[in-house]
């Protein structure tokens, strides 16, 4: 996986409201964001952030409602201007940006997935497909080829001539990806980009978009407020709550070394045998049990092997990465691993 910073964030606040630059000051000298409501008529949208999201991985931000997740994302292609700190792109400072290069970066280096799905209701779906060639000056016979690949690769082939009010849901947002991909953009912006469709359709657009990147290697921010949807698809997980970074890292990490109560709330109800991996709790070693019950790739989840053990707690499985082992895994400590951190606050309810 490359490991080149795509996206730095760097002390990023905004504050919403007539005076921010005061207001803000409130807010670094300890003023919480009910309180700069209350007493300033400000909205503290972002607090002091500092992510940073690496080439070819799906960076997702997490939280409630009002945590600060859409804000942040808006950001990055300055749809919102922050009130202070800096957000570099390649190395580039986008808030230094005229707009001849703010319009070069929204065409070029970024696509954004909507969650309403965005289309043009008058111009079809392989029109939308290629909206980003078209507002180049592209002819439609000129991205026609291009826009046809990825409307096949999205499950849409034979749907080009079709306008967005005959697909479904489903099918449209499929529409938003493929749109996504002709851009060519190195970067997707994806803003709840699947909150609006039903579960079973959107663990199919989870799965494509996994698929998909499996392959591209696209630089993906992704916006939910479904931890399940969140722990499926990062590589690097940021978790918001008013406006401030809670905790980020690996998903696995966070689940199972929480390190606020709030953290620790937030994913104590989450089904931990499918969401952990082998690699998450198992011994590092390179040395073979001696008697090993068999071998499970490193991603395997929990529940997988709970199944393959059929309850035997005696059993020791060696894990594998790459066909080389490198741990073991003793279903003892794989039960143990699925007893949720409960905080002091949840303890007394």
């Amino acid at each position: 996986m490359n490991q080149e910073i795509k996206i730095s964030i760097r002390n990023l606040y905004k504050v919403f409201g007539p005076e921010p630059l005061t207001a803000m000051q409130a807010v670094k000298e300890g003023m919480t964001k009910s309180e700069l409501l209350e007493k300033q008529n400000h909205v503290l949208g972002l607090h002091d952030i500092n992510v940073d999201m690496k080439a070819g991985q799906i960076t997702v931000i997490m939280g409630l409602s009002g945590s600060g997740k859409s804000t942040l994302i808006r950001h990055l292609n300055r749809l919102i201007e922050p009130t202070e700190g800096s957000i570099h792109v390649n190395g580039d400072d986008v808030l230094t940006y005229d707009e001849e290069a703010l319009r070069k970066l929204r065409r070029e280096e970024m696509s954004m997935v909507f969650q309403k799905f965005a289309l043009l209701p008058h111009k079809t779906v392989l029109e939308n497909t290629g909206l980003a060639l078209w507002i180049k000056g592209n002819e439609v016979k000129q991205f026609e080829e291009e826009a046809t690949k990825w409307l096949a690769r999205v499950g849409l082939q034979g749907h080009e001539n079709q306008y967005p009010h005959q697909l479904s849901g489903g099918m449209q947002q499929r529409v938003g990806i493929a749109r996504a991909l002709t851009s060519n953009s190195p970067i997707m912006l994806m803003d709840e980009a699947f909150s609006a469709l039903d579960p079973l359709i959107r663990t199919d657009m989870q799965d494509l978009l996994l698929d998909l990147q499996r392959e591209l290697k696209k630089t993906i921010v992704f916006i939910t407020h479904d931890l399940d949807e969140a722990l499926k698809l990062a590589d690097h997980l940021v978790i918001l709550k008013d406006g401030f970074v809670v905790q980020q890292g690996e998903p696995q990490e966070i689940v199972m070394h929480p390190n606020d109560p709030y953290i620790i709330d937030f994913i104590s109800d989450i089904n931990r045998a499918r969401v952990l991996r082998a690699y998450s709790i198992m011994d590092k070693t390179t040395q073979a049990p001696e008697n090993s019950a068999g071998q499970v790739s490193s991603t395997t989840n929990l529940e997988e092997i709970i199944a393959m053990s059929h309850g035997d707690t005696s059993l020791v499985y060696q894990v594998m990465k790459d066909g080389e082992q490198v741990g073991t895994l003793s279903m003892q400590s794989l039960v143990k691993a699925l007893v949720p951190t409960h905080s002091a606050t949840r303890a007394v309810r």
